[in-house]
C-alpha cells in the first residue's frame, strides 16, 4: 500500500533524495567521498546536510534544531540510507544528543545539541571486550578524586571516534548489589590526556574503535545525569536507537531490492530477462512483501512513539529493529544470489550493501537480544 505522508514529509523525501541523486548518486562520487569505500563518513557532505538544517531534525528548536519528531527523523535516515549518502556518524550523533537533551546540563545540551545542528560528530562508548550484549557487566572504571574523576581500562567497538568530538562514556563508579547499578556516563573530548583512540580494520572499513584510558581526567562538570544511574537512562534511550538502526536498515534494504529488480529486468537469458522465471519472480515478490510489512512495523512504531515520547515501546522497537536489520541481510545476500559474478563485484555495489547489512543485526543489541526482549515482553 502506498506510504501517506504530509506534504511537509513528501516534501522532505523528495529534497533528499535529490540531495543523494546530486552528490552521490554515482559510484565514482561515492569512491571519492569514502576513499574508495574506507571512510564511510564524508564531512563535507555531511556539513552540507547541517546547513539545509537536516542534522536537527529531531533536536529542540531552542538549540537551533527542527523540533521533529520520530517520523521525521526515521523518514531522514531511511532515505540517505536508500541514496547511500556517506554520513555514517549520524546516527551515533543522534543517539549520544538525545542523552544530552535528556539527562545534561544547559551547558552540555548548548555544546553538543547546537554543536550537532551545525554538523558536529559525537559518539558514545559501551562495550568492553568483556561485555557486549551484557552491558551491566562493565569493568571501565572512574574513581573520584579531588575536583573530578579518573577513568582508567579498555572500551571497545565505538563507533566514530576517530572522527568524533566528544565520546559519551558509560564506566563504573562503584560497585553495587546490583551490576546494573554504579554506572555513570560522562561527557569525554576526544583530545582528552589519557585517552588513546585505536582503530578497528574491519570489512566496513573506518568504522569502529578500541579506546584506551589511562588516569584520564574527567572533571566533575563531565558527569551527564546522575552519578551511578547510567544504566536507567540508558534504558530511556533504547527506543531511539532501535528505530535509528531500523529505519537506516530499512533504507539499505530498499535500496537492494531496486538494484536487484532493475538487473534482473535487464539481464537475458536464455533469450527472456531472468526476472520472468518463475524462480527469480516469486523471490522478488517475496521480497517486496517483506519489504512492505517492515514499513509498515516501522511507521506505525515511529508513530507512536511521537504520540507518546515518555513512554518505551520495547516490543515494538525491537521488532522494527529485529525485522528491519534481518530484512535488509536477507534482500542483499538474496541480491547477490541473482546478479551472480556481478554482485560479488564491487563495481556493481551489492557486496558493498551486503557488508553493510551483515553487521547490522549485531550492532545495537544483536537479533537474539531483540528476541529475548520481544519474548520477555510477553511474560516469557
Amino acid at each position: 500500500m502506498p506510504r501517506v505522508l504530509t506534504d511537509e514529509r513528501r516534501d522532505l523525501v523528495k529534497a533528499i533524495g535529490d540531495f543523494c541523486r546530486r552528490e552521490c548518486g554515482t559510484k565514482e562520487q561515492r569512491d571519492k567521498l569514502t576513499a574508495n569505500g574506507q571512510e564511510p563518513h564524508n564531512q563535507r557532505l555531511y556539513e552540507k546536510m547541517a546547513d539545509l538544517g537536516w542534522l536537527g531534525i529531531a533536536l529542540p528548536e531552542e538549540y537551533g534544531g527542527a523540533g521533529q519528531g520520530m517520523v521525521d527523523l526515521c523518514l531522514f535516515l531511511e532515505e540517505t540510507a536508500y541514496g547511500r549518502a556517506p554520513i555514517s556518524g549520524f546516527g551515533t550523533t543522534i543517539i549520544t544528543a538525545a542523552a544530552y537533551e535528556k539527562f545534561g546540563t544547559e551547558e552540555q545540551k548548548r555544546v553538543i545539541l547546537e554543536g550537532v545542528v551545525r554538523g558536529r560528530v559525537e559518539a558514545v562508548s559501551m562495550s568492553e571486550p568483556g561485555a557486549g550484549s551484557d552491558v551491566g557487566a562493565l569493568t571501565c572504571r572512574a574513581e573520584r578524586v579531588d575536583g573530578g574523576y579518573l577513568v582508567n581500562g579498555q572500551k571497545t567497538w565505538c563507533s566514530n571516534a576517530h572522527f568524533a568530538d566528544h565520546i559519551l562514556l558509560i564506566a563504573r563508579t562503584s560497585r553495587e548489589d546490583s551490576k546494573h547499578q554504579g554506572l555513570t556516563q560522562f561527557m569525554v573530548p576526544t583530545d582528552a590526556e589519557g585517552l588513546r583512540i585505536h582503530g578497528i580494520e574491519t570489512m566496513g572499513g573506518k568504522e569502529v574503535n578500541d579506546l584506551y584510558f589511562t588516569d584520564c581526567f574527567l572533571p566533575d562538570s563531565a558527569v551527564v545525569g546522575t552519578v551511578g544511574q547510567a544504566w536507567g537512562q540508558l534504558m530511556a534511550g533504547l527506543n531511539l536507537e532501535r528505530m535509528i538502526l531500523a529505519a537506516l536498515m530499512l533504507g539499505v534494504a530498499r535500496r537492494a531490492f531496486d538494484d536487484t529488480l532493475d538487473y534482473v529486468r535487464r539481464r537475458e537469458q536464455f533469450g527472456r530477462p531472468i526476472g520472468s522465471f518463475q524462480a527469480l519472480k516469486h523471490r522478488i515478490a517475496d521480497m517486496a512483501t517483506e519489504l512492505e510489512c517492515a514499513r509498515l512495523l516501522l511507521d506505525d512504531t515511529a508513530a507512536a512513539i511521537d504520540a507518546a515520547p515518555d513512554r518505551v515501546f520495547a516490543r515494538e522497537a525491537s521488532m522494527a529493529k529485529l525485522k528491519c536489520t534481518e530484512l535488509a541481510k536477507h534482500v542483499a545476500l538474496e541480491g547477490m544470489q541473482m546478479l551472480g559474478g556481478y554482485g560479488y563485484a564491487t563495481e556493481y555495489g551489492m557486496e558493498g550493501l551486503l557488508r553493510q547489512t551483515v553487521v547490522s543485526t549485531v550492532y545495537g543489541g544483536t537479533s537474539e537480544i531483540q528476541r529475548d526482549i520481544i519474548g520477555k515482553t510477553y511474560g516469557l
